[in-house]
């Protein structure tokens, strides 16, 4: 048999390994899909669960709904720092923080504006005052600290108020447990003037701006004065610090002043204007 007349090669069938490893990861995909299907539709995909921590005044139902998100909303679909920002903006809320643990887990810490004051209302509801002018009244019963001061003739529209509670705010709570009770006092020359009421017996006569750097001074003040055995009268806590007593009948006008003299840690020029 001739060479021409050979039966020709079969071909070789080429392998299909590559078109195994496209249904392969097909057949993945497909799987993947399925399963962050079933997941997003399962209730491990929502919030189940919602706490809120730090707050004192403002109740839980009103950060909720500031929050704008409630159980049953997906767990994955809410930004923490966008919940933390609604809350914040609450007039009460200084600070929050929003914190995601999964499953379903949604943590809300807020942060209060600390109180600093009390307040009566014409009708003898107590409210606590907060460091950023915000008001809350208190619930029946509840006793006012008798480490805070009270303010008594402050409108709600005084914008000495508003600026008076971020003073406090930046005091420590010590250096005012002396302090009773604040009122304006308002003048042509010190418009933010205002007087305080101490538990010892004095009053003491400052500016909203003087407070923070001239209450540190009062203690020490008072407790010079009460050396003295001076245990009332008028501190004026100015450009100037000066004690003078409650006014007296005449006949003790000379031991009054001659007292005062003795009394003032500081001396001060008589030309020191009095307010």
């Amino acid at each position: 048999m001739s060479e021409d007349r050979k039966v020709p090669a079969l071909p070789v069938p080429k392998p299909r390994a590559r078109s195994n490893r496209k249904m392969l990861i097909f057949l993945i995909l497909f799987f993947i899909t399925v399963l962050v299907v079933l997941f997003f539709q399962s209730s491990l995909s929502r919030i189940s669960q919602i706490e809120i921590e730090g707050n004192e005044l403002i109740t839980p139902d009103v950060i909720e709904q500031a929050s704008q998100v409630a159980v049953g909303d997906r767990f994955f679909a809410v930004s923490s720092s966008a919940i933390a920002a609604r809350i914040a903006k609450l007039p009460m809320i200084q600070h929050a923080d929003v914190d995601k643990h999964f499953p379903g887990l949604l943590k809300i810490t807020v942060q209060e504006f600390p109180k600093v004051a009390f307040q009566l209302t014409a009708d003898g509801k107590k409210q606590a005052v907060l460091a950023d002018g915000a008001v809350t009244t208190l619930p029946p019963g509840t006793s006012i600290p008798l480490d805070m001061p009270i303010l008594t003739g402050w409108e709600d529209s005084n914008p000495n108020k508003a600026a008076l509670c971020k003073a406090l705010g930046e005091i420590p709570q010590s250096a005012l447990s002396d302090v009773s009770e604040i009122k304006p006092e308002p003048s042509e020359s010190y418009p933010d003037k205002i007087k305080l009421y101490t538990r010892s017996q004095y009053e003491v006569i400052t500016t909203i701006a003087y407070l923070p750097d001239k209450i540190d001074s009062l203690p020490g003040y008072i407790a010079s004065l009460q050396e003295q055995h001076i245990t009332n009268g008028v501190i004026t806590l100015l450009e100037a610090e000066y004690h003078t007593p409650y006014e007296t009948a005449p006949d003790d006008t000379k031991s009054d002043v001659k007292s005062t003299s003795k009394a003032t840690p500081k001396s001060t020029p008589k030309s020191t204007p009095k307010p």
